[in-house]
């Protein structure tokens, strides 16, 4: 199988979000869908979500699932937003719950933001399969940059979240809550075992000046020219430049309102007595 797979690139956090289809049928997949947010007013909008939407309504698609790559830290899901417009099933992986419990504590979450999972529609166990119309998928653990992480196998596309990032980039940061560098190098080693043509679709891509951002890689060349993890680095060796590199990154801009909406699916807090919602800016947490 050789899914149809449609990027849509939003700037302002380096995201790329997928619609993916058979191209034979009218179901389809959006994996990791953007919410715009402006951390400076704390307003939303929603023109990156509506982009995807012209294009379903274009192609006379049907949504079937929003899948969750993980609880992102540098943008906020529209996974409600594009559920109330096109309908689908909001789905992530049931180690969600792990980070739910690590960050309900951070933000002193009360009873109404339950750490079960609930909040999505649909909790994939590890290697879960399910279809996409005539697509069959596969739900993969991946965990090691968050205890959370899917990669979304579908047909020979596997989207790969915040795990691998392109060749020249290398590989995702794993100083958050519940992170782990032994657990990335295992979860990459996995994905790198795959088909050499197998094609990989980054969450994110962080380009030198010298190109512009691309979305899409495949096994052989990760493997061959990945700055972090070709073959022949070893796993104490990556451990060990993760860990130095990591203690020299700030946290993401947008961590603090993203993790709070993305462990809800994307649902915003319930308004106040005023009518506002308000997220909150835990001091001294992180």
């Amino acid at each position: 199988m050789r899914p149809f797979v449609e990027p849509f690139f939003d700037s302002a956090t380096s995201t790329f979000s997928y619609v993916v289809h058979s191209g034979d049928g009218t179901d389809c997949a959006i994996v990791d869908s953007v919410l715009d947010y402006d951390p400076k007013s704390g307003r939303t909008s929603r023109a990156s979500a509506d982009r995807i939407i012209r294009f379903v309504r274009e192609h006379r698609l049907r949504v079937q699932w929003l899948l969750e790559t993980h609880a992102h830290a540098d943008h906020l899901s529209a996974a409600q937003y594009l559920k109330a417009e096109l309908g689908g099933k909001i789905a992530i992986g049931e180690a969600i719950q792990v980070v739910q419990r690590t960050f309900k504590g951070i933000f002193n979450l009360g009873m109404d933001v339950p750490a079960d999972g609930t909040q999505f529609d649909y909790l994939f166990a590890a290697d879960e399969t399910f279809a996409i119309g005539a697509l069959t998928a596969r739900a993969m653990h991946v965990p090691g940059h968050t205890p959370a992480d899917i990669a979304y196998q579908i047909g020979d596309a596997v989207f790969v979240g915040d795990t691998l990032f392109m060749p020249d980039v290398g590989s995702a940061r794993c100083d958050f809550p519940g992170g782990n560098a032994h657990t990335l190098y295992r979860s990459v080693r996995r994905l790198l075992s795959l088909p050499p043509e197998t094609r990989l679709f980054m969450c994110h891509d962080y380009p030198p000046d010298s190109r512009e951002p691309c979305c899409q890689t495949t096994v052989a060349e990760e493997r061959n020219a990945n700055v972090h993890l070709h073959d022949g680095i070893t796993e104490e060796a990556f451990v060990e430049m993760r860990t130095r590199r990591d203690s020299t990154l700030g946290m993401p801009t947008l961590i603090l309102p993203s993790v709070q909406v993305n462990i809800r699916a994307g649902a915003m807090p319930a308004p106040e007595s005023n009518g506002v919602r308000y997220l909150k800016i835990p001091l001294d947490a992180l």
